[in-house]
């Protein structure tokens, strides 16, 4: 997870960098990147200098997906905007991808930087590089009302839908052995597939399985804490400078309450991260969300 002390972490940034986001501000107001200069972006290695292609998911609320008019949207897609307009970049153009071609795509050069609340783990950094985590939380296992599933256990024999090449496929891998594991691209695939009865269960990450709570006649029946794996953004290999300047804007959104504000409307009620809050806000107490 993050260190509380953002302060020590950015110190340790490099001066490149750092001097690359001199123009970033932190009035809490307009996105800092508008007075960038064209200069602080050149050691960016981009597909197109000046812009950022971003692979992405398209319905995966509240993190990330498309409106009704099909422009992105989501708590990751407005935080990674905010991070690249104070990195001096505007023109950041999503694309929907499967999550399991996510990281591939942006490890071929086919894009910048994957945003999707993608976990932190040591396999992932095999293919990829990541940003500082901005992002922490629970995994659920979501089954129809009165199931009677309580944990891990009561899954034994049934099949599970999970999202291919998340952190659930990974930890239902390795903890839930005796369980038949159904691939989905989405989690909308999962859930149409536990509401027509051909898998029993399915497991999200805890905000999406509260959005389709609301929705159909399922409950959240198992909550596992994952705070080891923060979502982070994902970075081409050798992108140093992009990665490092992107490190130095998510410190900057999150002591000027950006984040925060992103947060609290879109993830409503749910316990909020200490380390994530501006430096006079935090009390040293430990909640999350999630990541896939």
């Amino acid at each position: 997870m993050i260190v509380t002390s953002r302060t020590v972490r950015a110190a340790a940034m490099s001066a490149a960098a750092l001097f690359a986001l001199s123009a970033c501000g932190s009035d809490g107001g307009e996105t800092a990147g508008n007075s960038a200069t064209p200069a602080s972006t050149d050691a960016f290695d981009l597909i197109q200098p000046g812009s950022v292609r971003v692979a992405s998911m398209g319905d995966a609320r509240p993190y990330t997906f498309t409106d009704e008019s099909g422009e992105f949207t989501g708590f990751d897609v407005q935080f990674f905007q905010e991070v690249a307009g104070c990195v001096g970049i505007e023109d950041v153009v999503f694309t929907g991808q499967d999550f399991s071609a996510i990281l591939p795509g942006v490890a071929n050069g086919q894009f910048d930087v994957g945003v999707a609340a993608i976990g932190i783990t040591e396999e992932r950094k095999q293919t990829v590089d990541f940003s500082e985590g901005y992002l922490a939380g629970y995994l659920t296992v979501i089954t129809p009302a009165g199931a009677g599933v309580t944990e891990g256990g009561d899954l034994s024999g049934s099949r599970l839908g999970v999202v291919q090449g998340t952190l659930q496929e990974a930890y239902a891998l390795k903890n839930f052995p005796d369980t038949e594991l159904v691939r989905f691209p989405d989690n909308n695939a999962g859930i149409s597939a536990l509401n027509s009865g051909s898998i029993d269960a399915h497991f999200a990450d805890y905000e999406a399985a509260k959005q389709y709570a609301t929705q159909y006649d399922i409950e959240l029946a198992i909550n596992i804490p994952s705070f080891d794996a923060p979502a982070g953004f994902a970075v081409a290999p050798d992108n140093d400078a992009f990665r490092e300047a992107l490190n130095v804007c998510i410190e900057e959104k999150m002591e000027d309450g950006t984040w925060r504000d992103l947060y609290e409307e879109w993830f409503p009620g749910s316990p909020m991260p200490d380390q994530y809050l501006p430096s006079s806000e935090q009390t040293g107490d430990d909640a999350a969300t999630t990541t896939s």
